[in-house]
């Protein structure tokens, strides 16, 4: 008999991505749009525009990794569902669907906002059927657990600026103005939500949806790839945000690492490319070293 994949590391990325969301909604909907980042919207309307961006990007590219995890334990005719849920998700990477000069939600938004909901079912519906219980402990583990502390750590200025207040200016910088290179003047973490804390959430839930162990094949071979690219770029988006905010706005540095953003031929991009080979090759060997499903 074929055995069926717990949902609990899916599940636990769906609660992480849940929170935020709330924060984002709360944030964006008690303060005001100058004293936040490319919105205009107020009030409560103005909490959910965010919110609903927020699930374009980047949660929507987080479903399709949760929507894989699921699939490999469904039976197949959920591959109805599955397949149209994980292209519509994609939808978020057309030009224009997301704009992060105007993160204001727009009806394209839509798109994308359904399929998270489609892949959330997914989750749930093979949670019901496999249960919702962890991997037993895996050899990468202390691992993932050095990883997902050292990006918390260096997440604390976007974690408060989240959730609108701002820390003392110290170890992290935070409030003190700094001028943008559009000629603006912003605090140096100014409140809301910033692009590292997406690339800190990325980093986690790759690090969870790498340890359901999934049956061999094809699947199993494309869910570990497209969760090391998660990986590589959540990482690289974490750094880029960070070393601006904290080193180049101190004024100890001028160069800036490259945007990672959008997939481009350049540099940054072969990094993030490299870092997700390593990345599969290190998930590929802890996977050998485990029982495979039968």
């Amino acid at each position: 008999m074929t055995r069926r994949i717990p949902q609990g590391e899916a599940l636990a990325t769906w609660a992480l991505w849940g929170l935020l969301l709330a924060a984002i909604f709360v944030t964006y909907a008690r303060i005001e749009p100058a004293d936040l980042y490319n919105v205009s919207g107020e009030g409560l309307a103005g909490g959910l525009s965010r919110a609903v961006v927020e699930l374009n990007f980047p949660i929507s590219l987080v479903a399709i990794g949760a929507a894989l995890v699921a699939l490999d334990t469904l039976p197949r005719r959920a591959w109805w569902l599955g397949a149209p849920a994980i292209a519509l998700c994609a939808v978020t990477a057309w030009p224009g669907v997301v704009d992060e000069d105007d993160l204001d939600a727009r009806w394209a938004n839509a798109v994308p906002a359904l399929a998270v909901v489609l892949a959330l079912a997914l989750t749930v519906a093979a949670a019901r059927r496999a249960g919702s219980a962890f991997a037993r402990r895996l050899s990468l583990d202390v691992v993932r657990v050095v990883i997902a502390a050292v990006a918390l750590l260096a997440s604390i200025p976007w974690l408060a600026a989240e959730l609108g207040v701002f820390l003392p200016d110290g170890v992290f910088l935070m409030e003190r103005v700094v001028a943008e290179p559009d000629g603006r003047e912003l605090a140096a973490v100014h409140l809301g939500h910033h692009h590292g804390l997406d690339g800190t959430l990325l980093v986690l839930s790759a690090l969870f949806l790498s340890r359901p162990r999934l049956h061999p094949g094809g699947l199993e071979h494309l869910t570990r790839a497209y969760v090391s690219l998660a990986f590589a770029y959540g990482a690289a988006n974490l750094a880029e945000d960070l070393w601006h905010e904290q080193v180049v706005k101190r004024g100890w540095v001028e160069w800036k690492i490259p945007s990672a953003l959008h997939p481009t031929l350049s540099p940054v991009w072969l990094v993030i490319l490299g870092l997700a080979a390593c990345v599969a090759i290190a998930l590929r060997l802890e996977a050998m070293t485990s029982d495979s499903p039968t």
